[in-house]
């Protein structure tokens, strides 16, 4: 008699745009294959969803794209990725699909297969409560289940008719047990008590093309007016990287003491008493790690007047906004220059009491988000695996 198989478990199509999401993707996949250990996970991912078991059909770095204008210079390729795996999944049907954050790309995906019929997760809502409050009506066509990382965000969605479970953010359940100042410090051989600055240019190379020169420029006068201060520069791949030192080799900053660092991005704001960073995740990140901070942006000027125009918010930086005030500083495009951010870094540095004032009220923030979000997320996606949504 042949020995009896297992029937696999179900196919579910998954989608992250970019190393944050590839990091709450990671986590998901990992909290839902304990739960369902035959299931086949298969779209785009980075290494953390990769490792965790996706199959990634396409390199996630051609979704990190961010900007009206950049975009546009993309578009094509964009489209052509998007067409493929409709075509893909509409031809093996995946039990559900989850798309992670990236909604310019994932909402008109999860659009055309929710209307073919298979259930389509958005994980992590738009910012609709900071600019393009419109995109509330999209994602009602287009979602089968919102899935909210911020508490807040869950009453506006049941208030529009869109199914919702506010899971907390998977960030704060991960960012729970990264090392201490000073362990981080001793891990990467700081002394324990020299001034420490991480400085975040971003993680898409069109972040580095409009932000390296200026953090190099900024990093040259920090170093010159803080004696003994240790920079880190975490960079997630080798394009990154390559941009930062192209910008270090542009001013001649050779001589500059500069520590790059392949990922480790956690530990390098651990270890810091400062983080200079792009707005985005990364400023969420550093205040899970207690960490103060100013926040900079700059784009192209087009895309910049666009994204400016339709915000509802003073804010940019999400601990801002999370708090509701001006926590932390902000210098964005005209306004982040050398000189305004290497003194709203020094000022950091030099005021203690205001550094500890800000990681106390980080710490609060932490507590806050901290609910095991990618274990509440699975199970918020189950039904839809079960049939019984």
């Amino acid at each position: 008699m042949p020995p009896e198989h297992k029937p696999a478990g179900p196919l579910i199509g998954i989608v992250a745009g970019e190393p944050s999401g590839d990091l709450l993707g990671g986590a998901l996949v990992r909290a839902l294959a304990k739960r369902l250990p035959g299931a086949r996970f298969v779209g785009i991912g980075g290494p953390q969803m990769i490792a965790a078991g996706v199959e990634s059909l396409f390199p996630m770095e051609k979704l990190a794209v961010r900007g009206y204008v950049e975009v546009l210079r993309h578009y094509r390729e964009i489209i052509g990725i998007r067409s493929s795996l409709k075509d893909r999944f509409l031809a093996e049907r995946p039990a559900v699909f989850i798309g992670i954050d990236a909604p310019d790309f994932n909402l008109d995906l999860e659009g055309d297969l929710k209307s073919a019929g298979i259930p389509a997760v958005h994980y992590v809502s738009p910012s609709i409560w900071a600019w393009r409050g419109g995109r509330i009506r999209k994602i009602r066509r287009a979602v089968s289940r919102m899935l909210t990382v911020f508490p807040f965000e869950a009453g506006i969605y049941e208030k529009a008719g869109v199914p919702v479970s506010y899971v907390g953010h998977p960030l704060a359940d991960m960012l729970a047990g990264v090392p201490s100042r000073e362990e981080a410090r001793a891990g990467l051989r700081i002394p324990a008590g020299a001034p420490v600055v991480a400085l975040l240019p971003g993680s898409r190379v069109s972040e580095l093309e409009n932000l390296a020169d200026v953090f190099v420029a900024a990093a040259e006068k920090i170093a010159a007016a803080v004696d003994g201060v240790r920079l880190l520069v975490p960079l997630v791949n080798r394009q990154t990287r390559e941009l930062f030192e192209a910008a270090l080799y542009r001013r001649q900053s050779g001589e500059l003491e500069i520590k790059l660092l392949f990922g480790h991005a956690h530990d390098a704001m651990a270890a810091a008493d400062v983080v200079l960073v792009a707005s985005g995740t990364a400023t969420l990140e550093a205040a899970l790690l207690q960490r103060a901070m100013v926040i900079t942006y700059r784009m192209p000027r087009l895309s910049w007047w666009i994204m400016n125009s339709r915000r509802y918010q003073p804010w940019v930086g999400l601990p801002n906004i999370l708090a509701g005030e001006f926590v932390v500083p902000e210098l964005l495009q005209d306004a982040a220059t050398p000189e305004a951010l290497s003194a709203a870094v020094i000022d950091l540095l030099r005021d203690s009491d205001r550094r500890k004032a800000i990681e106390r009220r980080f710490a609060r923030m932490a507590a806050e988000l901290r609910h095991d979000a990618a274990e509440r997320a699975a199970e918020a996606i189950l039904p839809y695996l079960a049939g019984e949504a």
